[in-house]
């Protein structure tokens, strides 16, 4: 059984394999040309360093999907499309012994793949994860989502979540041209869905009110169809800020008054002098914060990172054990 369970997922498991290991040697090859530390290592990269950092995230969060779609989705599907089902069943093995051998040295073998490759790319990116500066070179901190599902653990839980979503779906779907397309669409969608409305509430975040001053806004935004400007304060060196709002004095989120328009110098002109701007600016600052206005910011701090790692697994290998019971209990119904 194990035997013939490797013969048919053999080509798309070497496939995997032989891409892990092109893309570990690659990082092994560079990696090492990385300054080790200083918060001016931002300044030390070459565009050549950030096209691969940037395609270390890609990389990490398309791997998972890939594994769904093409080791999961058919894994079953293709059996019930071809009806060659009947033959494997027919042959002194039952269902549900089938589906755990396929189904269970899959998954090892894919969250092995997937595992050394977070582990490559962590690897190479752990200087730039590690030092803290004002603008990162505008690369992203690991706790943001831009990152944070392609570092650590979670990256080998979402693997283990999507072959086993793959399969749901193609049992139910006995297709496995459109089990693909739904296990890619279906897992692209908790992929954008888990950092907007679950992540964020995993762990309690941390709230911190600061008075406005000139000393603690970090700038004055706008969007383009508000008028009146959004006041931004700078978060914790690491931190996922969730929320920057301005709150009264009792404690609503509300807008700036709309008279600051008029109190904001905006960018100043090439004749005007600094110190024709600044006092301006200064005043209505302070009469913001006389007026009892606050910055309330809402963030995970960088020390969480781990404790939503350990989270966020928890949460896709749960969703992993539901899917592998329905499964098993709609196969036994086919």
């Amino acid at each position: 059984m194990m035997w013939l369970s490797w013969r048919q997922a053999r080509a798309q498991t070497a496939t995997l394999y032989a891409a892990v290991a092109a893309c570990a040697a690659v990082l092994a090859v560079t990696g090492p040309r990385l300054p080790r530390s200083g918060a001016g290592i931002f300044d030390l990269l070459t565009p050549g360093d950030r096209r691969l950092y940037f395609t270390g995230l890609i990389v990490v969060a398309v791997a998972p999907a890939l594994v769904g779609a093409f080791l999961g989705a058919p894994m079953v599907a293709r059996e019930l499309e071809n009806g060659t089902h009947r033959l494997a069943w027919s042959q002194g093995v039952t269902r549900t012994r089938w589906l755990a051998v396929r189904l269970g040295l899959t998954a090892l073998a894919a969250a092995a793949a997937v595992g050394v490759l977070t582990l490559a790319v962590t690897w190479w990116a752990a200087p730039l994860d590690g030092a803290a500066s004002e603008s990162r070179g505008s690369l992203p901190s690991r706790l943001t989502p831009v990152s944070f599902a392609m570092r650590g653990i979670t990256p080998v839980a979402y693997t283990v979540f999507a072959l086993v979503l793959g399969v749901a779906i193609g049992i139910v779907l006995r297709r496995s041209i459109a089990a693909l397309a739904l296990t890619l669409a279906l897992f692209t969608f908790v992929q954008i869905a888990m950092p907007l409305w679950v992540r964020p509430h995993l762990i309690p975040p941390t709230t911190q009110v600061t008075t406005i001053s000139e000393d603690t806004i970090d700038g004055i935004g706008y969007h383009d169809s508000d008028p009146v400007p959004t006041l931004e304060v700078r978060g914790p060196a690491g931190a996922w800020v969730l929320s920057d709002r301005t709150v009264d004095a009792s404690g609503r989120a509300v807008p700036v008054p709309a008279s600051f328009v008029d109190c904001d110098p905006g960018p100043p002109r090439p004749d005007q002098r600094v110190t024709e701007v600044r006092p301006r600016l200064e005043t209505c600052l302070t009469q913001l914060s006389a007026a009892g206005y606050r910055q309330q910011l809402v963030y995970q701090p960088a020390s969480r990172f781990w404790p939503l790692q350990w989270a966020e697994t928890g949460v896709f290998l749960a969703l992993s054990g539901l899917l592998a019971w329905f499964s098993f209990w709609r196969l036994r119904r086919v």
